[in-house]
């Protein structure tokens, strides 16, 4: 439960702003699943975090049924023995704290650069409300140290290898809990870098000991793919629309047809996703002089070209993929991922819930579709370019052709951009390296598979920046015929940082004015400003 609210800036270059208001101060957690909405408040918006009263009776009931496990003469897994292939060993009870201290130290052995800050509190959030289910034995000591630290801000270095989707995301749950122990490296609230123990101590926090199954509670789990799924999700439903709102913009600045966006004709194929891309088109384009202007008995133009005529289709498809990815989304919420997991009878069992395919497969399925949605994107700013092609516009948009290039080399940009995310749309998740001596022998790549979806919707962005900056130059140039009110919004928007058409310019930091209306979603809120809320 969200209890406040603030709000959320940019962060990193990956990261695009999609929650603006729904930010809080602290989230409850109960052992129901969290909301998307709290997970970005946790994420983005540095909200704190409290274990509600039904999670802390889940947990105090689970521990009892560990502590009972633990004194009895039976081995049980994760409890008294090895972990992995090393589970046949039954380790003495003295011998029980160190082993759950070298589970964590053994499997904090990530590798390569730090990873962002609001992946990790996404990270550390999720495991928590894992749990917070009460089906993992974890202390509530514990489960309250860990709430502490990421109220008190306090993220733990993690790096980018060393997960492969399966028993979770081992390395990168390992340096949380290895900070939690009072190990390890973290930041601080203001991005410091300092010794975890050092940084629990100012927030009056002590580290924890261990206690039977608790590392391996800590680290069990798809938490780190699934936070940044959720992430993925809220970014590409926002870009999604900026997509649109780019589309009409071609469209229009291209002397195209809003015909091909009526209602009946899209009915004829009922995908959701595609009736509401068109819808949204319908919408921006309504009262476009450019449109009526050629709309008469004399226009010649009988059909557009498919990045035109066809962006809803595309951009629907990728509205439903994102939805059917948000459903897995919210299965793997209401999951308890651990193991072994405690039942509400008391009993302690094995299982695979940690492995990580549900949540990989959706996370190569975006990749897809921020590819594609980016090429189709490339697509409509290159008819602009090509005087055979852009109805009466200079070549490239230059001023004076010849001597200024315009925006020739933008395209370029983002032709590398979808080169790129062609590469990165390559599956993950059909991979597999077998690892801990064979017994865990098919693994997800789950992490591997969000990772580089990161970098896509980066450049997702990106790309439709480019459109955004290219079709509002030319708008501009089709003066003193006038946008719709909505695009014209739009052109308004970047007008306050980027000059009108002219002679060539640096165009790299115009990119860049472009990219952060995008990114913070600013191009998206002028238009709803005008017309309402976007499908």
């Amino acid at each position: 439960m969200v209890s406040t609210g603030s709000t959320t800036g940019l962060g990193s270059p990956h990261q695009v702003s999609t929650n603006a208001n729904a930010t809080a101060e602290v989230v409850t957690l109960g052992t129901g699943p969290l909301t998307l909405d709290e997970v970005l408040a946790v994420a983005r918006g540095g909200a704190g975090v409290e274990i509600g009263a039904d999670a802390v009776a889940a947990i105090e009931r689970s521990r009892a049924a560990v502590e009972t496990l633990a004194a009895a003469p039976t081995p049980s897994y994760g409890i008294s023995t090895g972990f992995g292939a090393l589970a046949t060993r039954h380790i003495p009870t003295d011998m029980r704290a160190q082993l759950q201290r070298s589970l964590v130290r053994s499997h904090a052995a990530g590798s390569g650069p730090e990873v962002e800050r609001e992946v990790v509190r996404a990270l550390m959030l999720l495991r928590l409300s894992t749990l917070a289910t009460g089906h993992t034995g974890i202390r509530l000591v514990t489960a309250r140290t860990l709430a502490g630290m990421i109220t008190n801000g306090i993220t733990p270095v993690v790096h980018e290898y060393g997960s492969l989707g399966c028993s979770g995301d081992l390395a990168p749950l390992s340096h949380c809990a290895l900070a939690l122990i009072g190990e390890g490296e973290v930041t601080d609230a203001d991005g410091v870098r300092r010794p975890a123990a050092v940084a629990l101590s100012e927030a009056g926090l002590a580290p924890v000991e261990l206690a039977a199954k608790e590392g391996l509670a800590l680290i069990n789990g798809t938490d780190g793919m699934l936070g940044m799924l959720l992430m993925a999700v809220a970014d590409l439903r926002m870009l999604l629309k900026a997509a649109d709102v780019t589309a009409a913009m071609s469209v229009e600045a291209q002397l195209g047809t809003d015909r091909v966006f009526a209602e009946d004709l899209q009915a004829l194929r009922p995908h959701p996703g595609q009736a509401a891309s068109a819808a949204n088109l319908r919408r921006i384009l309504a009262e476009s002089g450019v449109v009526a202007s050629h709309r008469g008995p004399d226009c010649n133009r009988v059909q557009d070209a498919y990045s035109l005529r066809c962006s809803p289709q595309v951009h629907g498809a990728a509205r439903d993929t994102v939805e059917h990815a948000m459903t897995v989304a919210e299965r793997e919420l209401a999951s308890a991922v651990d193991n072994p997991v405690v039942l509400d009878d008391g009993r302690v069992e094995s299982n695979g819930n940690f492995h990580g395919a549900p949540v990989a497969y959706v996370l190569d399925f975006l990749a897809i579709v921020a590819a594609d949605v980016a090429s189709i994107s490339e697509r409509r700013t290159d008819r602009f370019l090509d005087k055979a092609r852009n109805h009466g516009l200079h070549p490239f948009l230059a001023d004076d052709p010849g001597v200024d290039s315009g925006h020739m080399i933008a395209q370029y940009t983002q032709a590398a951009i979808v080169s790129e995310m062609k590469r990165l749309a390559a599956p993950a998740s059909v991979d597999s390296i077998p690892s801990s001596a064979m017994q865990e022998d098919h693994v997800s790549m789950g992490w591997s598979a969000a990772r580089k979806l990161r970098r896509s919707v980066d450049g997702l962005t990106r790309v439709v920046a480019i459109e955004y900056l290219t079709a509002a130059r030319a708008l501009d140039m089709r003066a003193p015929l006038a946008p719709s009110p909505a695009t014209g919004a739009a052109l308004a928007l970047l007008r306050r940082n980027v000059e009108g058409p002219g002679p060539d310019r640096h165009l790299a930091p115009e990119i860049e004015h472009a990219v952060q209306d995008v990114a913070s979603g600013a191009l998206v809120r002028v238009v709803e400003d005008v017309i309402g809320e976007l499908a």
